[in-house]
């Protein structure tokens, strides 16, 4: 404990707990800081360090014992970057509202984040917004494929279950793109693999995706007929097509591809939702079929299989930190 002539006073503040001594020996050092210990929570010194000045009392010091509440801090700054991610720049007035955090707890967490560059504040609109440093985080993580690194063994443990090709995708522009596949002991000759790029509106991977975004977005993405690339005689050709195929898959829970891009295959997918319950990603398996009456379409949707897909599907959402729909 510290010696008795020092006063201790100790406040939650929220952010962290902060525990005080008036010191009528404390003087400043030549560069304007008063010499500080970190303690734990019986006071003991555990490192040296420095703080401004306009920190501490006046004549006194600051410990910042290592306790429990910096757990909720550190939520809380969580929390915060969050809704900056979905909701954009906002004022912090929102932002206490939205969390249930005092304001000035609110302020003292941006202040803090904003001088780690993690938000950024818009003096202009007295809003605050992600800073840089979210930025570099984000690109840190798609740098390191996280999305192939995880979805991996879950396509591989799906392949063994069904015995057939598994493959995960993500929308580009109004084309699927193909990151990850997986083959079975036999595999079959398919003209998917890493890096091609098929038509979204024609693939189930990429339907399964498009079912569940906006209308808005599914309208940008396919703006006249010229969008609807056909590889076969099946498939949507006009965006009203395309509207009433996502609003049956959106019904049934998945989406079918029966012959759309290669008469002879077909595939059933489901999608992979972010945090904010948005499709990032889809996962397809895609297997030999023939029509009895081909070329007409013999309306199978496969169920058993594709509920062994939504599982796999589940986890990887599980695993990236997503909501499922």
């Amino acid at each position: 404990m510290p010696p008795a002539r020092d006063q201790v006073s100790c406040v939650d503040t929220g952010v962290r707990r902060e525990c005080r001594r008036r010191s009528t020996t404390a003087r400043r050092n030549g560069h304007g800081h008063f010499p500080t210990e970190r303690v734990d929570v019986n006071m003991r010194p555990i490192e040296a360090l420095r703080i401004r000045s306009r920190d501490p009392p006046h004549g006194g010091c600051v410990w910042y014992p290592r306790c429990m509440t910096d757990v909720p801090a550190l939520r809380h700054g969580l929390a915060i970057m969050q809704v900056l991610a979905e909701r954009g720049p906002v004022a912090a007035a929102v932002i206490a509202r939205s969390l249930g955090l005092p304001r000035s707890t609110t302020y003292h967490l941006l202040s803090e984040l904003s001088a780690a560059g993690f938000v950024a504040h818009l003096p202009a609109e007295r809003r605050y917004g992600l800073g840089i440093a979210a930025f570099e985080l984000g690109s840190a993580y798609l740098r390191h494929n996280p999305l192939e690194r995880l979805a991996g063994p879950l396509l591989s443990k799906l392949v063994d279950q069904v015995g057939h090709t598994a493959q995960l995708g993500v929308l580009h522009g109004n084309e699927l793109l193909y990151l990850l596949k997986e083959r079975p002991a036999r595999p079959e000759t398919l003209v998917t693999d890493v890096g091609v790029r098929l038509p979204a509106h024609l693939t189930a991977s990429g339907r399964a995706m498009l079912a569940n975004l906006p209308a808005a977005h599914v309208r940008a993405l396919f703006p006249s007929a010229a969008a609807f690339v056909q590889r076969t005689d099946r498939g949507p050709r006009s965006l009203a097509e395309l509207r009433r195929v996502l609003a049956n898959e959106r019904r049934r829970g998945w989406a079918v591809e029966d012959g759309h891009v290669t008469y002879g295959f077909a595939s059933v997918a489901h999608a992979v939702f972010d945090h904010g319950e948005r499709p990032i990603a889809a996962i397809s398996v895609t297997f030999r079929h023939h029509c009895p009456e081909e070329p007409m379409m013999c309306d199978i949707t496969w169920p058993e299989l594709a509920e062994q897909v939504r599982r796999t599907a589940t986890a990887l959402t599980v695993r990236i930190g997503g909501k499922r729909r």
